[in-house]
């Protein structure tokens, strides 16, 4: 069952919200202002973050950075405010997504899943080449010691995983991780987070086993693929 964190400081849209993600089978965890968001991240262990911008102590910005350093969670802003500044601030440190307040309920149940689905945080655990990867908890553990990911090293690894019987282009990856990157991502990135994550997650970076190329074409999951 996915859980939501949700930050909204208004009583009566979030106990609407309430009733309303717990009808759709999630499990919901609120605060209403930037200190409790910031208290409780620290014993979160929810799969996706519906935050509201505006705070009575400070906003919600403050609260998706400290996620982005903390979690490989997807993070999802409500606001009233519709300028271009508060939705090109939110998504340059890291949002996945916006909505505007009022929002129509079966908009943002289908924005949540999309988000869960393309972090693949939707309770699904993957074996493959001495690989564990559980995106419940967000923990991947290679021979049962824990590997740390970067985010987007997490989130490449999510892209193959997620695709196992499937060649990925370059352009592909990019677009995959340039919703979720606080940072530009280029080619010449790519080909350094391709190679971090296949140093950490392989036995032998030479000679790639999980992440292999496809000549001319792109990158396709190896190992057997992956089994759920």
């Amino acid at each position: 069952m996915p859980r939501i964190f949700l930050v909204e400081d208004d009583k009566a849209i979030a106990k609407n919200l309430i009733l309303l993600l717990s009808s759709e089978g999630f499990t919901v965890t609120h605060a209403s202002t930037q200190g409790e968001a910031l208290a409780a991240l620290g014993q979160n262990k929810s799969d996706l973050a519906l935050i509201d911008i505006s705070l009575p102590d400070g906003n919600g910005f403050i609260v998706c950075t400290q996620i982005r350093e903390t979690l490989h969670i997807p993070v999802i802003f409500l606001t009233a405010c519709q300028d271009e500044a508060s939705v090109v601030t939110g998504l340059n440190i890291g949002a996945d997504d916006y909505i505007t307040k009022p929002f129509r309920p079966r908009e943002l149940i289908a924005r949540i899943k999309t988000a869960l689905r393309k972090s693949g945080r939707t309770g699904s655990e993957f074996e493959i080449g001495g690989l564990h990867v559980d995106t419940a908890s967000g923990i991947v553990r290679k021979n049962g010691m824990e590997l740390f990911l970067s985010a987007l090293e997490y989130r490449l690894l999510l892209v193959f995983l997620n695709n196992p019987k499937n060649i990925i282009t370059r352009g592909m990856l990019l677009d995959e991780l340039w919703d979720a990157a606080g940072e530009y991502v280029n080619d010449n990135t790519l080909t350094v987070y391709i190679k971090r994550l296949r140093l950490k997650i392989g036995d032998d970076p030479a000679n790639p086993q999980i992440i292999m190329t496809v000549r001319g074409t792109g990158y396709r999951l190896g190992g057997g693929n992956a089994s759920e």
